[in-house]
């Protein structure tokens, strides 16, 4: 089992993160590696058992279910039920925490999961810096553009 950790901290306030993050599909609008993204079946994007499908912009097609939404937490988790990468029993979860000085966001990203033996490497570099990275830039571009709502 290999596990990857990626932590930031994000210019903005904890609230605003979370009513960004909290939308399970919301992704597709601040990661820059997801193309298109939905919610299966007639599931809310903040109930607990959704289901997402995306495809990144690569082509490779996820889809992931959330296991656990904690709001006064800032926290939730989702496993991947089925991907064209060969990650298997990947779970993950998503920690925020006020950094009270500035106001500011302090986000954690973890996982576990098995790849192909001798790829160890090669996927936890995806995932640290494909995923995890590249999620914390385009949030923090995202939010820097002005396009949150106040979902």
């Amino acid at each position: 089992m290999q596990s990857v950790t990626r932590s930031t901290v994000i210019e903005a306030p904890i609230a605003r993160v979370w009513a960004v993050l909290r939308d399970f599909n919301s992704h597709a609008q601040w990661h820059p590696a997801v193309a298109h993204s939905e919610i299966e079946g007639r599931d809310s994007a903040t109930q607990v058992g959704c289901v997402r499908a995306f495809a990144l912009h690569d082509g490779h097609r996820l889809r992931e279910q959330l296991l656990s939404l904690n709001d006064h937490g800032h926290a939730f988790s989702y496993c991947i039920l089925d991907a064209s990468l060969p990650l298997h029993r990947y779970v993950a979860t998503v920690q925020l925490r006020p950094v009270t000085d500035g106001g500011l966001c302090f986000w954690q990203w973890s996982s576990t999961f098995e790849v192909p033996m001798g790829r160890e490497a090669e996927f936890a570099k995806v995932v640290g810096e494909g995923v995890y990275e590249a999620g914390f830039k385009g949030m923090q571009a995202w939010l820097n553009a002005g396009v949150y709502n106040g979902r």
